[in-house]
């Protein structure tokens, strides 16, 4: 819908002239995120500076049923932020201060628009740890993070974002601001709002401001790799290390085509040959840290491991790290297209999963690498196609991804572990809840946003 020069002259009279982008070439880049295959232009960009301008914005479109997506850094890999009706993109890249950051309550008070490595060196500097840490941490914004509940490479030990979310302000679709939870650990004060909003994808209110939990920084940390022939004794040593009493702050694997690609990406030593190598890592005092390593490495001896290898330095640990944190960049330099998703399945059947994934892409006609979190059985099957116009390629893709979720959810699982739904995964939402806890979400999405017009076309809509 293209918008009327009522409503653009509101918007500039609310957030500025500057802050408000309706020409061609600005609205672009805000056509799509970081997720491949979903793009639509809005009609408007906008970027506020604050709580009151959201809501004023809010109220404004409401009135005149203008569709609104926020948006922070776009990072998200399930199309969250695509504006799949056109309308307002909602921007909060503006709303970028850390508020307060506080050692004696162990929490910081942050704006949607900071980053989660800002917020992490924050807390870092007070001797504290910010622990989400999804792989976008230096571009993702931690009310993206909170829309989506993101996890990371940490999720094991220490969970996921919904687990670190005390209470937000937001913003509700008609322009009322709500605070939902607060500064305590501890409060059961009504329906929990603040874990409804968390995971949301901006489908309830927008996120205006977040009180984030901190725990103490750990005094050390280290990290280690263990090869494998085959992903199925890299399963066997990830039940053997949660058999011996170790919960690893680090637990991540990469099949023989992530080694190929991350090696030939960034030359960091790893063994080709491998079937599967399995990253991990733990927290805390020094010495129990190299118990756990000790213990961790022993496990993976006896499921198989060719070879185990600690980090004798921090250098080569951060590098082992990187090697994880690249698969992505390393497997997208294939190919002009790269789709990556995520299942989660219970973690005995990880290697079982990949197993069917295997057979799916050879069903298909397509090559599907994977890597992912071991420790909690969340995984990244990725497809990297040529370019976007071999359609036939990507229907391909999308049938073999189909039946990916499929496979995840006869195992147990679900068909997204930490990206969220957004467009791309609400095909299969009604198999994952069933009909009846769908038909629950809309009526939660109506009793919020009567007008539907908060990111239409995503969860609840």
């Amino acid at each position: 819908m293209a918008l009327s020069a009522t409503v653009l002259a509101e918007l500039r009279g609310i957030v500025g002239p500057a802050h408000v982008h309706d020409a061609a070439g600005d609205l672009v880049a805000y056509a799509r995120d970081a997720t491949p295959l979903f793009s639509h232009r809005p009609d408007a960009v906008v970027f506020p500076a604050d709580t009151a301008e959201v809501a004023a914005v809010l109220a404004l479109a409401t009135r005149h049923g203008v569709p609104v997506v926020p948006r922070g850094a776009g990072s998200n890999l399930c199309a969250a932020t695509v504006p799949l009706h056109g309308g307002i993109v909602l921007v909060l890249t503006r709303l970028n201060a850390i508020l307060e950051v506080s050692a004696d309550e162990l929490l910081a008070r942050v704006q949607p628009g900071v980053t989660s490595a800002a917020l992490a060196d924050a807390a870092a500097a007070r001797g504290l740890l910010w622990a989400p840490d999804p792989g976008s941490r230096t571009v993702a914004t931690v009310g993206g993070t909170i829309a989506t509940c993101a996890g990371g490479l940490r999720g094991l030990k220490y969970g996921v974002t919904r687990n670190y979310v005390l209470g937000l302000e937001a913003v509700l679709p008609t322009g009322e601001v709500i605070r939902t939870g607060g500064r305590l650990w501890k409060d059961v004060a009504g329906y929990d709002l603040t874990r409804l909003l968390t995971g949301s994808e901006g489908t309830l209110a927008v996120i205006t401001e977040a009180t984030v939990a901190l725990l103490p920084a750990p005094a050390s940390s280290n990290t280690g790799v263990a090869y494998f022939p085959t992903l199925a004794e890299a399963g066997e040593a990830v039940a053997r290390v949660i058999r011996a009493g170790v919960v690893p702050a680090t637990l991540e694997f990469l099949d023989r085509a992530c080694i190929t690609a991350v090696e030939d990406f960034a030359h960091l030593g790893l063994r080709a040959d491998a079937g599967a190598l399995l990253l991990f890592g733990d927290d805390g005092p020094p010495d129990l840290v190299a118990t756990h390593l000790d213990r961790i490495g022993a496990a993976c001896v006896d499921a198989g491991a060719v070879e185990v290898t600690t980090a004798r330095e921090v250098a080569q640990a951060d590098a082992l790290l990187a090697a994880r944190r690249c698969a992505l960049p390393a497997l997208s330099r294939r190919g002009g297209v790269t789709i990556l998703e995520d299942a989660t399945v219970p973690r005995p059947r990880i290697a079982e999963m990949v197993d069917r994934i295997d057979a799916i892409a050879v069903r298909h006609d397509v090559a599907i690498a994977t890597f992912g979190h071991a420790g909690d059985g969340n995984l990244h099957p990725t497809c990297v196609l040529d370019s976007a116009e071999d359609h036939d390629a990507v229907r391909r893709a999308e049938a073999a991804f189909a039946d990916v979720f499929a496979a995840a959810l006869d195992l147990g699982g679900t068909i997204t572990g930490e990206h969220g739904v957004g467009a791309a995964k609400l095909p299969f939402l009604a198999a994952r809840l069933g009909d009846d806890q769908l038909a629950l979400l809309r009526r939660i999405k109506s009793a919020f946003d009567p007008a539907g017009v908060l990111n239409p076309g995503k969860l609840g809509s």
